[in-house]
């Protein structure tokens, strides 16, 4: 929302989370850069969205999609509060392609970030859920078709940070 803010400086944005922790978080950010006016924060459910249909010229999400519950229904939801038109973009873990360097990235996130991120935060379970989810969550041509199949079109994948990040793109 900050970033959103910054580069479209008349837009009106509305951030959604399901955790009221992380929302007092980012309204004490969204304050402290003098944007309470532009960026509402609103508690609520992903899969549930409480705006009717067409309501919002672009939807974004950041690391979020794979903890959803239903991913089939918080993608159809996300393309049902979209505009005719208006642009998804999701930015989410994913599995390096390159074979060698998948499995640097799995030995690492799954038997060192578990450890280093524990002794810091104290807490294991955190850290070792990151590489879990990161390995459930469909492989890019699995996710398009989803995409495709919530009502959504020229849906693309871009690999970031040699495939250990991709941004989704798709429009209504």
């Amino acid at each position: 929302a900050l970033a959103l803010a910054r580069a479209l400086p008349e837009a009106r944005i509305t951030g959604l989370d399901l955790s009221e922790g992380m929302l007092a978080a980012a309204r004490g950010k969204v304050a402290a850069r003098g944007l309470s006016g532009r960026i509402e924060l609103v508690q609520g459910d992903a899969e549930r969205l409480a705006w009717p249909d067409a309501t919002f010229d672009a939807v974004t999400v950041a690391f979020g999609v794979r903890n959803f519950g239903d991913l089939e229904r918080g993608l159809s939801e996300l393309a049902r509060v979209l505009r005719p038109g208006g642009q998804l973009a999701v930015l989410e873990f994913s599995r390096p392609d390159n074979p060698l360097f998948r499995r640097l990235y799995e030995f690492y996130s799954g038997r060192i970030l578990p450890r280093i991120g524990g002794l810091l935060s104290r807490d294991k379970c955190a850290y070792e859920y990151l590489p879990a989810s990161v390995g459930a969550f469909p492989p890019p041509e699995d996710f398009l078709a989803m995409l495709r199949a919530a009502g959504l079109a020229d849906c693309t994948a871009r690999s970031q940070s040699f495939g250990i990040a991709r941004i989704y793109t798709a429009r209504r």
